[in-house]
């Protein structure tokens, strides 16, 4: 095996080319978590692996809690299910809470005002009311809190990782908040190695071949808590080794089925670029001193390899899909990029 047929296998796990599910948290639960910052194009990153890919399913997904967008893993917005948001964030939630002590401490937000915050939260959003952010705000400086610099955004995220609020249905182009506990069913509790084997298991069943430190990168847990769950799962996962490196993924795979590769117009941020510390596999050589480009705006891909960038403007009839290649394109590319602008286009009810 050699690095290109990683890339096509994890094309072939990561369901961009075969077997797509019907409903938007179908894909999200396959994956187990989504990057989701960029929102629009979070969405579509999720009707790239669907068979009928729909803007409006995966908002309505949204709008009904059928999935949920928080701060987790990283932390970073992402996509969970409701199902798997509290383990995952009492999983993940204590590293992120540390990593960001010097941002509290330096924005002056104590435990007190932290506490006194949340029972704003549970007041103002009890009986299932979903509040914009400027709804928030207001709500806050009635009980004198203030939310100058960075502070809503602390306030915010530090709720979230303590499990009292999450997304709630968007309000025109505006993002609300809800309370968890109205929006995902209570759970048993698990203890911490169980949710690692869990974590662990959903990676590289969705992302594999992954090594250990793409896992670290796309979960912020640690080297240790890695090879936990790979102790825990040894009787599911299976270890290869590629040029001398050890990847790690779950079942068998055809290897020919997994080599038939189209175009794909990825998103910004999306798992088959983000959730690797190594993208190497997914990039040809002669193109890897793009990689800021490639990490950090949308990305063309072709026979499961990044050949260059691309940009869209959406309007009320139309699509204008700039593509900036990194090199020319011939025909075979040309058509079966063709092909993805299409179903993009479809994607965003233009097609």
């Amino acid at each position: 095996m050699t690095i290109r047929d990683i890339a096509n296998i994890r094309v072939y796990n990561q369901h961009l080319k075969h077997d797509k599910f019907k409903k938007p948290e179908e894909v999200v639960g396959y994956m187990c978590a989504m990057q989701a910052q960029e929102y629009a194009h979070a969405k579509w990153a999720i009707g790239l692996r669907m068979s009928s890919p729909s803007d409006k399913a995966v908002e309505k997904a949204m709008t009904t809690g059928a999935i949920l967008r928080t701060h987790v893993l990283r932390p970073t917005w992402h996509f969970v299910l409701p199902q798997d948001i509290r383990w995952m964030l009492s999983l993940t939630a204590p590293r992120i809470n540390a990593g960001n002590a010097a941002m509290y401490k330096k924005q002056e937000v104590t435990d007190a005002i932290f506490n006194k915050s949340f029972d704003v939260f549970i007041k103002a959003m009890r009986g299932g009311k979903q509040l914009t952010r400027a709804e928030i705000v207001s709500a806050l400086h009635e009980a004198d809190i203030a939310t100058d610099d960075l502070r809503l955004t602390i306030l915010l995220m530090k709720a979230e990782l303590e499990q009292l609020i999450c997304s709630g249905a968007r309000q025109g182009k505006q993002f609300t908040y809800a309370l968890l506990d109205e929006r995902a069913p209570i759970v048993p509790a698990i203890d911490r190695d169980e949710a690692i084997a869990r974590l662990v298991l959903r990676y590289f069943t969705g992302h594999g071949p992954a090594t250990i430190n793409d896992f670290v990168h796309w979960s912020g847990l640690t080297v240790a808590d890695a090879k936990t769950g790979i102790e825990i799962n040894k009787g599911r996962l299976n270890n290869i080794i590629i040029e001398g490196v050890n990847y790690w993924m779950h079942a068998d795979v055809d290897f020919n089925t997994a080599k038939k590769a189209g175009a794909y117009l990825l998103p910004v941020y999306d798992e088959l670029i983000i959730a690797y510390k190594n993208r190497d596999a997914m990039v040809p050589a002669r193109f890897r001193d793009k990689m800021g480009a490639i990490t950090f705006f949308p990305t063309i891909m072709v026979n499961n390899q990044v050949i260059g960038n691309w940009g869209r403007s959406i309007g009320k009839k139309n699509i204008d899909i700039e593509l900036k290649p990194f090199d020319k394109l011939n025909k075979m590319q040309n058509q079966a990029i063709e092909t993805a602008m299409q179903r993009f286009k479809k994607f965003n009810g233009l097609g």
